[in-house]
């Protein structure tokens, strides 16, 4: 499968704004988009032409990015928000977060999406009480995630799980962090989803 390979710093600094791609060091001082200004390579710092494209494309590259899809698994997600019943928009963004890489980061069992994707990769959480490794999983309401007996005691989750004690949970999801289960307790709003996100611009790009 495709994965991008890069610095994943480069892809903040080129959006201009935190996506909290490598966990807790983006709440330190070593974070680039606040060590280096301007965008990534020899022209990071020149003059920026916006067009309208441009602000729709920009804004689609750093929902994208921050979830971790490429192209073509962002463009099937669009479509089936397209295909549902309510405002498209909100309802790719809807999906976006009920994907299970996407709970699993919400509720603390790993530091950044990335790491939440491998800890679902490599089989350490139960939905149900049954064990998924596919990330992409669609989470509906009563959901139970939890994280497997033998993956508690791994260091990556035990140091994510520490380190989101001060993170604030969705009123979405509760978390037992005791048991390390949390659940899914409704389809997420438009109110309890990030709110720096445009999504009407990703619509009008993908509507051309």
């Amino acid at each position: 499968m495709a994965r991008y390979c890069g610095s994943v710093c480069r892809l903040c600094r080129r959006e201009g704004e935190k996506l909290f791609l490598k966990g807790e060091r983006c709440f330190t001082g070593k974070c680039a988009v606040e060590k280096r200004e301007g965008g990534p390579g020899q022209h990071g710092r020149g003059r920026q032409a916006f067009s309208n494209y441009k602000i729709q494309l920009r804004e689609k590259q750093k929902v994208k990015r921050s979830y971790g899809l490429l192209e073509t698994k962002f463009r099937n997600t669009f479509e089936r928000a397209a295909s549902a019943k309510g405002v498209t928009g909100t309802e790719l963004l809807v999906l976006l977060e009920r994907r299970l890489d996407n709970v699993v980061y919400r509720l603390g069992f790993g530091s950044s999406r990335r790491q939440a994707r491998q800890v679902v990769n490599h089989g350490r959480i139960l939905v149900n009480g049954k064990k998924v490794s596919i990330p992409s999983y669609t989470l509906s309401p009563g959901d139970v995630v939890e994280v497997v007996e033998k993956g508690k005691a791994n260091p990556l989750v035990v140091g994510a799980m520490e380190a989101a004690k001060s993170r604030i949970i969705p009123e979405w999801l509760t978390l037992d962090q005791q048991a390390a289960r949390g659940t899914v307790n409704s389809v997420p709003t438009r109110e309890q989803l990030p709110p720096t996100i445009r999504e009407q611009f990703i619509v009008e790009l993908y509507s051309k």
